[in-house]
């Protein structure tokens, strides 16, 4: 009986490592572990807690000269992420900067509105905003946009591919008067990364380098999930992207609005479809129709 419960904690160990390191994907684990999907995702957080209460991360980025009335506005669109968005909301709150996270749900139809109204709507520095029917990830963000109140403002997606611990590095540009932009580039070094899915990788490179053609940017990773922006010129864009075109449409309208752009690196724990990835090769048109449309 010992040894059964002993094989059982190895196999979850074992299944977690692999896991996190893009080996298998999250079903694969799951049946490795045998544990339900819920619970996995729970026991892995659990852990990374436990771990860090032993062994407290060491101070990665130069800690940051914050101006006196400094606040960060994290803008979060949420569609179908109830396995990770009380995990995504408890790692933005726990960076330690002055911060305001606007949530805005849209039409989340998986069980993930309950859980913002019943765990999170009401936490301290959390608004929530609730679109009635899914409109986009470009709606949503342009819901937080108008919302914000922050002197800088950055955009989070719910799931866990990205690490709110590296918002100092993003910000560092912006706050030493470099920058106006900065973006999170999966391609010009960081952490450790998973591997991406190759038609993915291959497609954000087509649309980050038409992007750059008609914007003379040379952008790595036009299609980032972290674009952190001033939110004075983002509120002053005229943004119309519903979709995920939101991103080659920010940064379009950035370049013609002449705002100085940084990249700085960022880590990428990437999903596949299987984990709850959504876009898609049609979003890849709309976004080229996005290039082309608001350049002209």
């Amino acid at each position: 009986m010992t040894a059964s419960i002993a094989e059982g904690q190895v196999g979850a160990v074992v299944a977690a490592m692999l896991y996190q390191r893009g080996v298998v994907s999250l079903a694969e684990a799951c049946r490795l572990a045998g544990l339900p999907e819920t619970d996995f995702i729970e026991a892995i957080s659990v852990a990374e807690k436990a771990l860090a209460d032993r062994q407290p991360a060491p101070d990665r980025w130069p800690r940051l000269k914050l101006p006196p009335d400094f606040k960060l506005s994290v803008l979060m669109p949420v569609y179908n992420e109830r396995r990770t968005i009380r995990e995504i909301v408890e790692r933005v709150l726990a960076v330690d900067l002055p911060k305001e996270v606007i949530l805005v749900d849209d039409g989340s139809t998986d069980g993930t509105r309950d859980i913002i109204r019943d765990e999170i709507e009401g936490v301290q520095d959390v608004r929530v905003i609730c679109h009635e029917r899914n409109r986009g990830k470009g709606a949503a963000v342009r819901t937080a946009i108008a919302q914000a109140t922050g002197t800088v403002s950055v955009i989070q997606d719910a799931d866990l591919e990205y690490d709110p611990n590296e918002y100092p590095q993003l910000l560092a540009p912006i706050l030493d008067g470099r920058a106006d932009v900065v973006y999170g580039s999966r391609f010009i070094g960081g952490g450790a990364h998973r591997i991406h899915l190759f038609w993915h990788y291959v497609g954000n490179k087509l649309l980050t380098t038409l992007s750059n053609m008609l914007t003379n940017l040379n952008l790595t990773d036009m299609e980032t999930c972290y674009k952190v922006v001033r939110t004075d010129l983002l509120k002053s864009l005229p943004l119309r992207a519903n979709r995920f075109d939101i991103e080659p449409e920010l940064t379009t309208r950035l370049a013609k609005a002449r705002a100085r752009f940084y990249e700085v690196p960022v880590s990428y724990s990437g999903r596949d479809y299987s984990e709850g990835k959504k876009i898609n090769w049609k979003d890849g048109f709309h976004a080229l129709w996005c290039i082309w449309r608001c350049q002209f």
